[in-house]
């Protein structure tokens, strides 16, 4: 990761689980930065996946694991037959949309885990077969969780975007801050 994570001040666990969550959102925006709704909605490799669809799926998982702490239904949940749809945009969405609802997202997030009696305070995970039956986890595992899920899908994205036009990670950076790369 081209980026430094500021570090806490001495204790803040929360804030550094927050900045590092926070700087992984940022590696998978500027994946898309300066592209078209279209050229985002690319599909350049075998792949699937696309850098309008990773960004759509980080929101709707980020709002899945939210709701899942706060043990609230999730106003977006997909089912088997909408999955598919968490990595594509579909009808008229765009490209800032999806980055105004992950934004809402990421701001509530921040919210819950600074209100958060403990980061040691647990939720159960759902019935599913890749998690263990009757399992809780902590708020820590759920930002940790987080930071691994989006660090994953930057890398995804550091790919899709070098594919489509040659930019890497760095110079995304540096074009996102004014900047150009290597530095003059």
């Amino acid at each position: 990761m081209p980026t430094f994570v500021p570090a806490e001040a001495p204790g803040d666990e929360r804030s550094a689980l927050l900045s590092y969550l926070d700087a992984q959102r940022g590696a998978l925006r500027r994946a898309a930065h300066g592209l078209t709704d279209e050229q985002a909605a690319s599909r350049p490799s075998a792949s699937g996946l696309s850098l309008s669809g990773l960004l759509k799926h980080a929101a709707e998982v980020e709002l899945n694991w939210l709701r899942m702490a706060q043990q609230q239904p999730n106003e977006r949940q997909r089912t088997e037959e909408t999955w598919g749809d968490s990595f594509r945009l579909v009808g008229d969405e765009t490209v800032s949309e999806v980055l105004a609802l992950w934004d809402a997202v990421a701001a509530e997030l921040e919210k819950f885990i600074r209100e958060v009696p403990s980061l040691d305070d647990t939720f159960p995970l759902p019935d599913m077969p890749w998690f263990p039956k009757d399992t809780r986890v902590s708020m820590r595992w759920l930002m940790l969780h987080l930071v691994e899920e989006h660090a994953r899908h930057a890398g995804h994205a550091d790919v899709i975007r070098e594919s489509l036009d040659g930019k890497t990670a760095f110079e995304l950076v540096a074009l996102a801050q004014g900047g150009t790369w290597p530095p003059a």
